[in-house]
């Protein structure tokens, strides 16, 4: 039995090694690989997308929801070029929708690091890079990159097509220190 002990513990060791591995790699891996997706599909960086409807034809994600719009933003809060005295945000914000909204961020390692709702109200909030100061009015996020999302209740062709029309959906890359934004205005 003590011969088999050393090969036992050897093998152990190396499958919570590689357990560990996979939950440290996989997400950074499969979050990069999304934000490629997305940026090939036309999603820009800074600047809120607006797919197509959700239906059997369009669907490029398992099980979303064709009664939602989604619209989507990639971010880089690290970007090179920019002055790096200057404080580096996103500013975000979400129009007024008479029904169920929300404005949710993911981050590099698919993380969804903070959710706010809307519903019946407009919502603008900053986003900071990672190890900022926290500051009222704005999210700090967690990594440099990651996607912004936008989801409105819009069952019919109609509403997704006001929900697709409506003005006020933003996201927009600054490099100065300027007004914080509330969560809601």
């Amino acid at each position: 039995m003590s011969r088999w002990l050393g090969p036992v513990l050897v093998l152990l060791a190396c499958a919570a090694g590689v357990h560990a591995l996979t939950l440290n790699v996989a997400p950074g891996f499969i979050m990069a690989r999304a934000m490629d997706a997305l940026a090939q599909r036309g999603v820009t960086l800074h600047d809120f997308t607006a797919p197509r409807r959700i239906s059997p034809q369009t669907q490029a994600v398992v099980r979303s929801s064709p009664d939602l719009y989604y619209a989507l933003c990639r971010y880089d809060l690290g970007q090179n070029g920019v002055d790096q005295a200057a404080e580096q945000r996103l500013a975000v914000a979400m129009a007024k929708w008479g029904d169920y909204q929300s404005l949710s961020f993911f981050d590099a390692r698919t993380n969804n690091f903070a959710t706010v709702r809307g519903t019946g109200k407009a919502v603008a909030v900053n986003l900071l890079p990672p190890g900022s100061a926290p500051q009222k009015g704005a999210i700090v996020s967690p990594s440099a990159k990651g996607v912004i999302l936008i989801r409105r209740l819009a069952p019919t062709r109609e509403l997704f097509d006001q929900a697709a029309a409506s003005v006020g959906d933003e996201c927009r890359f600054l490099a100065e220190s300027g007004p914080q934004t509330g969560l809601s205005r």
